[in-house]
């Protein structure tokens, strides 16, 4: 194919348990203009020969060095011959009309540069909860509202290609919210549209680390809302509101890194300081007290109760 429609970016760093079922749901797609730049970012497990062993089809790239998620990214994006550019982690898996549902909202109006799509998030036994559900996120520029309650999951995002000419490509100061600081500054610019089912699947590892790394999300979210006050005029004033939503989600965050990380005394100090609303600072407050083990189960639940009520 010498000018697919579609860039899939797979970025890949010792994937060989899941690989086999995300590439297979990109085979599956019903609509079939597409590649995948395959990045195997210093794998050292059989996620290579996985990879060549699907074809021309995949283009095959490696990294003589282990580079952050966004670096990997940006280098897998200088390789797409795509219009467009769509992304699928190695674990992660797309239902097999995705693009199919996906692509004609980008005909439908010129202005739209990224639409992203409801998920369902899983694990080894079930699916856990859908995780937009009822709650239906607003279309075109919805930078506003994006800012204060962030909805997307990269898994589920096609963008123009057209429009990563005007914004820079993945910071790759980040290691935690490149695609959430890439995705907010598109929606400053463009319109964002979404398709109102679940179109992919993502998957949560009960043994991630992830969720003890709050604590750096929150610092990475300290950096972001520095970048974008300095990158828009007025920015402060223009969005006060929101950034008041923000900065507390910033710091709910930040209370549950030092929770997680057996810093109970941090949070409680924090907790102290911060003005999260006194059903929320009771709540995180209770969590202090408890193990940080029960944290993962406890999530699950509550979305499971959030999946049911919805």
């Amino acid at each position: 194919m010498e000018h697919p429609k579609v860039s899939i970016i797979m970025n890949c760093l010792n994937g060989e348990e899941y690989l086999r079922q995300a590439l297979d749901s990109v085979f599956g797609q019903t609509y079939d203009d597409w590649e995948i730049i395959f990045w195997d970012n210093a794998s050292t497990d059989k996620s290579a020969t996985i990879a060549k062993s699907y074809g021309e089809r995949v283009r095959y790239f490696k990294s003589s060095v282990t580079h952050p998620l966004g670096k990997a990214r940006n280098l897998a994006i200088k390789e797409a011959m795509g219009d467009f550019i769509a992304f699928l982690d190695c674990d992660d898996i797309w239902l097999p009309w995705k693009l199919e549902k996906q692509m004609p909202l980008f005909k439908k109006d010129p202005q739209v540069g990224l639409v992203f799509s409801d998920m369902v998030v899983f694990d080894s036994n079930r699916e856990i909860y859908q995780y937009l559900g009822k709650n239906k996120p607003p279309r075109g520029m919805v930078f506003r509202e994006l800012l204060v309650n962030y909805f997307i999951g990269i898994l589920s995002v096609v963008i123009r290609k057209p429009v990563l000419e005007d914004v820079e490509w993945f910071d790759e100061r980040f290691e935690n919210i490149e695609d959430m600081d890439l995705f907010l500054r598109i929606a400053y610019l463009f319109k964002l549209d979404y398709v109102d089912e679940p179109l992919v699947k993502w998957r949560l590892h009960d043994k991630s680390a992830t969720f003890r790394q709050f604590g750096l999300f929150a610092n990475e979210w300290d950096l972001l809302l520095e970048k974008l006050t300095g990158l828009y005029p007025g920015f402060k004033e223009n969005y006060a509101k929101e950034i008041r939503g923000y900065v507390s989600k910033t710091t709910q965050l930040r209370v549950l890194g030092e929770w997680l990380n057996h810093r109970p005394i941090n949070a409680r100090k924090l907790l102290n300081t911060a003005d999260l609303g006194k059903i929320s600072q009771l709540g995180y407050l209770t969590l202090t007290f408890f193990p940080p083990s029960i944290f993962l189960p406890l999530n699950k639940l509550r979305y499971r109760i959030r999946s049911f009520i919805s």
